[in-house]
């Protein structure tokens, strides 16, 4: 292989890692993402998360290619090229969906943090999400650098943490995980039920997008888009199968539909729960609080540059831009742990699906009008 292609793998693998880097996050790690959406299903909860991240493949391959092919990498800018003519109202409903989603996010970070440590200590969950909370102010104001160095890091620490807290549960669970399949539901109900679930998943993800356009411009050329999200597709799927057969292991027990944190029920009922609990709770909590620190932070940032704008003055780094970093980044902490007290099992189904449904009209319609208007980028649109 020359080194011309070892750089554009290099890359390609690197926006894969990004999309499974945004993917995965406490939500994931807690395990209550996926029992939320798929934990009901039995058997098919093995095969709805693949044909989720299938459907994200797609869009997101779609976008990284358009975005390459027209040189376009901020996402407003993407947004003006994709939506046309019509991008005075789609920019603008885009834009005001990723806000949302800047709060929502942070808020669900707010809730594992709050509920893993809630579930180890025996504190009470509100007492956990301010404790949670005073963290992530402190960090998003003064330690974001850190974060930034050291979320690669922390990422691949989570995954093979992960990674050894559920393979050795998965295969002492064997039995158990049989016994899940043999008794799950295949009925015309129960798939559609399934596969629905799969589409809000899905769907709820496809705002990412104004993340991952910014490293197409790494990219050879268009087409390295389409086998990178391969790739991650292929990451993704098989972590989501790895977390799934382990939530099967104990989606028997009563007692799984009343905990907040699925992941911790597990190892407590599993193999290794006295060295494996601290561990995969330390773990859990470093992936929430990484994320809502990058969200808080990029939150804090837009709102900081709004306002210096408006007041036509430079964004220095002087005591009245320290005084409004504070001050907005304390608005933002308390309206998110506002957010986290309905409790992370609500938020990740019920404030998540309501993202999907807002995302519907803004993204699905239009990219797959897009896509077959231009016979999936083949054709250019004319202006």
């Amino acid at each position: 292989m020359s080194k011309t292609s070892k750089q554009s793998m290099a890359v390609i693998m690197g926006v894969s890692f990004v999309w499974f880097t945004t993917h995965f996050g406490g939500g994931f790690a807690s395990g209550a993402q996926l029992f939320s959406y798929f934990g009901r299903f039995g058997a098919l909860s093995l095969l709805m998360p693949v044909l989720a991240m299938l459907y994200n493949a797609v869009f997101f391959g779609y976008a990284l290619h358009f975005a390459r092919k027209h040189n376009v990498y901020d996402y407003r800018s993407y947004n003006n090229a994709f939506y046309g003519k019509f991008a005075p109202v789609f920019s603008n409903l885009f834009e005001i969906i990723y806000l949302v989603t800047m709060c929502l996010a942070p808020s669900v970070a707010f809730a594992t943090g709050g509920a893993t440590l809630s579930e180890v200590t025996g504190i009470p969950y509100m007492i956990c999400t301010i404790i949670i909370g005073v963290f992530i102010f402190i960090i998003a104001i003064y330690g974001t650098g850190l974060v930034r160095k050291v979320s690669s890091v922390l990422s691949v620490v989570i995954i093979v943490g992960l990674m050894l807290v559920y393979i050795p549960n998965i295969a002492v669970g064997f039995g158990a995980i049989t016994e899940a399949v043999k008794a799950s539901s295949f009925d015309g109900i129960t798939v559609r039920e399934a596969l629905y679930s799969a589409f809000l998943y899905g769907s709820f993800q496809l705002i990412n997008i104004a993340v991952f356009i910014q490293h197409a411009e790494s990219f050879e050329k268009p087409a390295d888009a389409k086998k990178s999200m391969g790739i991650g597709f292929v990451i993704n799927a098989i972590m989501m199968v790895i977390v799934s057969l382990g939530l099967l292991s104990v989606s028997q027990n009563p007692e799984i539909a009343q905990q907040s944190v699925p992941t911790l029920f597990m190892v407590k009922n599993g193999v290794g729960a006295s060295f494996m609990t601290p561990i995969i709770s330390i773990l859990i909590i470093l992936g929430a609080v990484t994320t809502a620190v990058n969200m808080v932070a990029a939150m804090v940032k837009r709102i900081t540059a709004g306002i210096a704008r408006r007041k036509d003055k430079q964004n220095s780094e002087g005591s009245k831009n320290i005084k409004t970093t504070i001050i907005v980044a304390l608005i933002c902490c308390l309206v998110d742990f506002g957010i986290a007290q309905f409790g992370l099992l609500t938020l990740v189904k019920q404030a998540y699906s309501m993202l999907a449904y807002l995302e519907i009209p803004v993204i699905l319609i239009p990219y797959l009008i897009h896509m077959f208007y231009t016979r999936f980028g083949k054709k250019e649109v004319t202006k």
